[in-house]
């Protein structure tokens, strides 16, 4: 096994890891975002979709050790928020995996170090290159080093997609979003309302529903979508 130089950046993001590669390409292709390479050259985005289906069979694993008295209505919303990508992000911020990405020079500038969908798709690729060079019982370790306290915690109730979205921008220190009716149809017995979402970042998104409050729901459900992070389909009343 080769000894692993932690002077390096990927020796040190081992360390943190906790894992010494036997492989150190692997994880050197779990930090290269799509940007950082040209056509045909290898990515982090097959190791994103072994490291998703790895990811949930260790939570699953533990979740049924955690709660052996919990129906599988129970253990699903655990499992939703414990693998959705605001947890794998958090869990990438913690350990700075930001700081070890390889993303291309627009990526780089634009924030791309911080932006959740990135790392979350990077924290997925590290998991896959865990397993892949030391196999389950090193992502395991991992999963388990970084998640057991998640695991472990309260089930909460699920947050709506405007709380989710206040938080998400509060987080990152941006104002709160903007929601603006941008039309009204329908007879006054049945009516539907548009709403606009828009944030100081400029992304923006509508929602149409029967209320003014539900359509302010979808209109940031759709924005938490086109940011990468998911939503709810949950219209808060």
């Amino acid at each position: 096994m080769p000894p692993r130089d932690e002077r390096t950046p990927l020796g040190q993001l081992a360390s943190v890891l906790g894992h010494r590669f036997r492989t150190p390409e692997t994880l050197e292709r779990a930090v290269t975002h799509p940007s950082a390479t040209g056509a045909g050259e290898p990515d982090n985005q097959r190791l994103e979709f072994l490291g998703d289906r790895v990811l949930g069979l260790v939570v699953a694993e533990a979740l049924l050790a955690a709660y052996p008295a919990e129906s599988e209505g129970e253990l699903a919303p655990r499992f939703n928020a414990l693998v959705r990508r605001e947890t794998l992000a958090d869990v990438a911020s913690e350990i700075g995996l930001g700081g070890f990405l390889r993303l291309g020079r627009s990526e780089a500038s634009s924030g791309g170090r911080k932006k959740a969908a990135v790392l979350a798709d990077a924290m997925e690729a590290v998991i896959a290159a865990l397993y892949l060079d030391g196999g389950l019982p090193a992502a395991r370790a991992f999963v388990l080093a970084r998640w057991q306290a998640r695991i472990d915690a309260p089930a909460k109730a699920p947050m709506d997609a405007k709380t989710r979205l206040q938080e998400w921008v509060q987080a990152r220190g941006q104002r709160p979003p903007d929601y603006t009716v941008t039309g009204r149809e329908g007879p006054d017995h049945a009516p539907q309302f548009t709403v606009e979402a828009r944030l100081e970042t400029g992304e923006a998104a509508t929602g149409t529903a029967p209320s003014k409050k539900q359509a302010e729901q979808r209109a940031a459900d759709a924005i938490l979508r086109l940011l990468g992070i998911g939503g709810q389909d949950d219209d808060g009343e």
